[in-house]
């Protein structure tokens, strides 16, 4: 049963009350859907532990490996609560923040983070409720912060605060984020997103605690991460451009340069990337999308992103099924452009001196030289293929592994269509194998060629070293 995507760029769908049934999961999947993200902002470990069930009797059904992906909430920055409900301020008012348990007043609101007062200076910001109030430091101590209102507005309990031109001295991971994380990695997640990275040592202390049983993706969205971006990028499996904090930290015209340079960053250093927040965001109670929000979309996919994501409009919209299948349209109405395929091959990259990087640049030109019908990849760890992938071929690329773990983990890279068996055993194998695969998953008709990479000894991690050409 062949599962293939007609398309390059993959789709990420994230779960919530609008998308947690059997058939509304098989429809996501039956639409376009290539990943799917359990946000741990919300929702109980029951709600979580049914969807990894489903999915996984879903992977069954189609036989066609899914991906899961939990997301940490991360220190989450509030403020506390108010003695009378929602508090009106005015332009050029004085509010003070203190670390009192007392409920707030429109004089003084509780803020019970102490790393925000450490890191607190004069002249800087404070963005409540993503910006909507803006308030500017004029004074602090060890236990209180004096502000003026910049940008008046309203005010309640709990309302998030950004602070875009402060570091803070904070922990990416909480007390809930480690209990989430024993729990996510139990239930056998593929991939483990890290919110509010800062530095390279968060994505190091998280793939301690992960020791291998998943990859890792660093969620940038602090403007601290961008100073630090190569080296977050080098540490990390996978990279995830959250638009949404970064726009409220950021003027928000610096964010589209940024998710290009993001992105490239990623594909030089052969890293999957998600772009998400807000990409179809009216379709949450719309069944179709603004014209800006498709346009943002393709410009991600020109921009040359692995996958894109749906957050509240798969999870929580009116139009989960219709979201998926807009995104989907989109896609390949973007990848149907030559324009698309001269940005993919202009922005290539001269491959390392390594022979994994030769043998991969060297399969992307034989397939277009051949008009091959895909690449196919013999893999353990991954790594030949993601080499493939950052090629960005004009074909696909059939991932073939003996690890199901991989299989399911590079279902969010460009391109992949990875299937999970028994890894070859000799030459004749390697090709047997290739061309039966193919055929069985659609990517491959009798009479077409295949550009077939593997390594010697087969079996052996990280020894690509063979380029083969078959006819089907």
């Amino acid at each position: 049963m062949g599962m293939h995507r007609d398309r390059f760029t993959k789709i990420v769908a994230t779960l919530g009350p609008a998308s947690s049934s059997p058939e509304r999961l098989k429809a996501l999947f039956e639409a376009g859907a290539d990943v799917f993200r359990l946000n741990f902002s919300h929702g109980t470990p029951d709600d979580h532990r049914q969807r990894v069930d489903m999915l996984r009797m879903l992977e069954k059904e189609y036989r066609h490996p899914v991906a899961i992906l939990m997301d940490l909430q991360g220190p989450k920055l509030r403020l506390g609560t108010f003695a009378k409900g929602p508090v009106e301020l005015a332009k050029g008012q004085r509010l003070r923040l203190d670390m009192q348990a007392t409920p707030g007043t429109d004089k003084r609101v509780p803020l019970p983070h102490p790393e925000i007062f450490k890191a607190a200076r004069p002249g800087g910001l404070l963005l409540i409720d993503d910006g909507k109030v803006r308030l500017r430091i004029v004074a602090h101590d060890d236990d209180t912060i004096d502000t003026e209102v910049e940008v008046p507005g309203t005010i309640s309990d709990r309302k998030g605060v950004n602070l875009p031109n402060l570091v803070i001295p904070l922990s990416a991971m909480t007390a809930k984020d480690h209990r989430d994380l024993t729990f996510g990695l139990s239930l056998g997640v593929d991939w483990v997103a890290l919110s509010f990275v800062q530095h390279a040592v968060d994505i190091a202390d998280l793939k301690k605690l992960v020791a291998g049983r998943a990859a890792v993706m660093a969620k940038l969205e602090k403007p601290a991460a961008i100073d630090h971006l190569d080296e977050i990028i080098e540490q990390s499996d996978g990279i995830m451009v959250a638009r949404g904090d970064l726009g409220v930290e950021m003027p928000p015209e610096a964010v589209p340069p940024l998710q290009k340079r993001i992105l490239a960053a990623c594909r030089v250093a052969g890293k999957p990337a998600i772009v998400a927040t807000q990409m179809l965001d009216s379709m949450v109670h719309s069944p179709t999308p603004t014209r800006a929000e498709a346009s943002d979309v393709a410009t991600a996919v020109y921009d040359g992103t692995d996958a894109v994501m749906l957050s509240a409009e798969s999870a929580s919209g009116d139009y989960p099924v219709e979201a998926v299948t807009m995104m989907d349209r989109i896609l390949k109405s973007v990848e149907g452009d030559p324009l698309y395929r001269k940005l993919m091959d202009a922005s290539r990259r001269e491959p390392d001196a390594t022979t994994a990087d030769a043998i991969s640049a060297a399969a992307r030109q034989c397939a277009h030289t051949l008009s091959a019908a895909a690449i196919v990849t013999y893999t353990n760890t991954g790594s030949t293929t993601l080499r493939a992938a950052r090629e960005r071929p004009d074909v696909r690329i059939l991932c073939l592994t003996p690890n199901l773990d991989t299989a399911r983990r590079l279902t969010l890279a460009w391109g992949v269509h990875a299937v999970h068996g028994a890894d070859a055993h000799n030459f004749g194998d390697m090709v047997a194998r290739a061309v039966r695969v193919a055929r069985q998953e659609g990517l491959a008709k009798e009479g077409e060629r295949l550009v077939i990479t593997a390594g010697v000894p087969f079996g052996t991690p990280g020894a690509t070293n063979i380029l083969r050409i078959a006819y089907v």
